[in-house]
């Protein structure tokens, strides 16, 4: 799964590197965070059709919405913190995923993600001794997640209420190979950015040629403190490498 990941590229350049053509998310700015977790707010890249517009084409853009996909049809929004990560296996089907991914694709800007190798030494059988890693793109380039996104209305709450809807996002997860199968064995399914428009196009006629096996090509993987266990941490040391004399001797089977 994918449960913790760092986005800490200020908003002007993620604009820049997606070529967002609208900017919905400038009334909200949401700096660094190196410790992203569910339920925080993130940047989705997205392309709809401008609602003062409806016979216009798509418009690229950037959103800020809250990690962790609530249905449309949920009675209430709590249930998103269980449904952050969404199986490529399963996500065309699954009643709580197949309709955004038909209609809602997105792209989830990030400087890679964290994953958590089980050790075989140390720990129980119940509580295994793991070692947090960071996986990141070797050329330090922006890591551009498969995502889908949602609507959900409160109906508590009066239509022209700013807080009346709720966008939120999962992410889509495949099987991870090679090294990064030896940590865990599951990974962010990654779009490469020559196929960025025609996952984006909500006009896409079938967007499951994407749910192929992703490969771990041009990512590296290295240990990092465990200060990023806590989601109360959250600086720039959390993605450095743990320095040699801290880590100890252990192996991942």
């Amino acid at each position: 799964m994918c449960g913790r990941y760092a986005s800490t590229r200020p908003k002007q350049e993620l604009l820049e590197e997606f070529e967002v053509e609208l900017d919905g998310a400038a009334d909200d700015d949401l700096g660094a965070d190196y410790n992203v977790a569910p339920t925080k707010p993130v940047y989705a890249v997205l392309s709809r059709v401008p609602r003062t517009n409806p016979d216009s084409r798509a418009v690229r853009q950037l959103r800020v919405v809250r990690w962790g996909l609530v249905p449309a049809w949920a009675k209430e929004p709590s249930i998103g913190s269980k449904m952050i990560n969404a199986r490529v296996e399963t996500v065309a089907e699954k009643p709580s995923f197949r309709k955004a991914f038909a209609e809602r694709r997105c792209l989830l800007p990030a400087d890679g993600y964290y994953e958590w190798a089980v050790l075989k030494d140390g720990g129980t059988a119940k509580k295994p001794k793991k070692q947090p890693y960071f996986i990141q793109p070797e050329d330090g380039g922006v890591m551009a997640m498969a995502g889908i996104y949602e609507f959900w209305r409160d109906r508590g709450r009066a239509e022209d209420d700013p807080l009346a809807w709720l966008t939120t996002c999962a992410v889509i997860t495949t099987t991870a190979e090679d090294e990064l199968g030896a940590i865990h064995d599951r990974m962010p399914m990654l779009i490469e950015r020559d196929r960025w428009a025609d996952w984006l196009d909500p006009g896409t006629p079938d967007a499951r040629e994407f749910l192929v096996p992703a490969a771990s090509l041009g990512l590296k993987a290295y240990p990092v403190s465990s200060a990023v266990n806590s989601v109360r941490n959250n600086g720039p040391e959390l993605m450095e490498p743990l320095p040699e004399d801290e880590l100890e001797s252990q192996a991942l089977f």
